[in-house]
């Protein structure tokens, strides 16, 4: 029989389909595993980090001894105050608790994980009081001891404000709770106790810079966490950027501008529009740029130095005592 013709192929194929379905159902299929035999797992070995590094077994142990000579610190800091106040024993044992002890209160009452650690470790308050025995027979008056007070306080503000930081990003706690969290641990117990003897908080202003080291230390601790550094390095390096800046600031006498400096800025700004003498050197356009930059004869600038003074007068200003206020 021949081939059909092609017009017709499509036809013959539908024709034979039914019956090849037919013959294929009923032949039997071999049957199939219900389950597959299980792969043996495969086990990978863990790739290193680029930041995994191995964590010292006395860095923590490290930081805990800061704590401690901080909480020794400021308990004589507190004492001191108190000796500036006249008080008794009491009174210099209770400022001593407030400043070595309120910041990290603070922190764990907002953070309410527990007790504050403070009050479950009796080494706290032991070494706060022992601040206050020493600030009782020491009046840390030489040169000296003002210097090693300046830069023991440097030390421990950055370590509390690392340490402040740690604790509310390991609390699940975003980035602006860690940065104030990080600044109060380590500027609330100087806050407290000047509220304590009826005098406004250093930190508001007036002062060197004390707050806003903290918070560059609590800065430099929450960014190495987010880069993946471990908590001790991080705690490390934020430390001594803290320190670091608490240093400089007291070195340069650094201070942020307070209310009165824009009003005087104002206040000249008036007196130049207004038919003042015009500054030298300059036209009514430029006159008052200087006349901002130029400072009466006489007067203190904000560094502690004024014009025509010499350059001995000007490093007894700089250097001069350390007040306690400041800490």
């Amino acid at each position: 029989m021949p081939w059909p013709r092609p017009r017709y192929r499509v036809w013959v194929v539908l024709d034979l389909l039914p019956a090849a379905l037919t013959h294929a159902s009923s032949t039997a299929l071999p049957a199939m595993p219900s389950a597959l035999p299980a792969l043996p797992a495969l086990s990978l070995p863990a790739l290193p980090g680029p930041l995994a590094l191995p964590v010292p077994d006395t860095l923590p142990e490290t930081f805990r001894l800061l704590d401690l000579c901080g909480v020794l610190l400021n308990g004589i800091l507190g004492g001191l105050i108190a000796r500036r106040k006249n008080f008794d024993l009491v009174g210099f044992v209770v400022l001593a608790i407030l400043t070595a002890t309120g910041g990290g209160i603070l922190r764990d009452v907002m953070i309410q994980a527990g007790p504050p650690f403070a009050l479950t470790d009796p080494y706290y308050l032991y070494t706060a009081c022992a601040g206050a025995l020493v600030a009782w027979f020491v009046p840390f008056t030489s040169r000296l001891a003002r210097r090693f007070l300046v830069v023991a306080d440097a030390v421990v503000l950055g370590t509390w404000a690392a340490t402040g930081a740690s604790k509310a990003l390991s609390n699940g706690l975003g980035v602006m709770p860690a940065l104030l969290l990080g600044s109060l641990t380590a500027v609330g117990g100087s806050m407290v106790r000047d509220v304590s003897v009826g005098e406004t908080p250093s930190v508001f202003g007036g002062n060197r810079l004390y707050a806003v080291p903290a918070l560059c230390s609590a800065a430099t601790m929450v960014a190495l966490v987010a880069a993946g550094l471990p908590d001790a390095y991080a705690m490390l390096v934020a430390t001594v950027v803290g320190a670091g800046t608490c240093l400089m600031a007291y070195w340069r006498s650094w201070q942020l501008p307070v209310a009165g400096d824009r009003e005087r800025r104002l206040a000249r700004r008036r007196t130049g529009e207004t038919g003042g003498p015009p500054p030298r050197g300059g036209g009514p356009s430029s006159g008052w740029r200087r006349a901002l930059m130029r400072r009466p004869y006489g007067e203190p600038s904000r560094w502690g130095r004024r014009p025509g003074a010499g350059r001995q007068e000007t490093r007894r200003r700089r250097y001069r005592p350390l007040d306690p206020e400041d800490l």
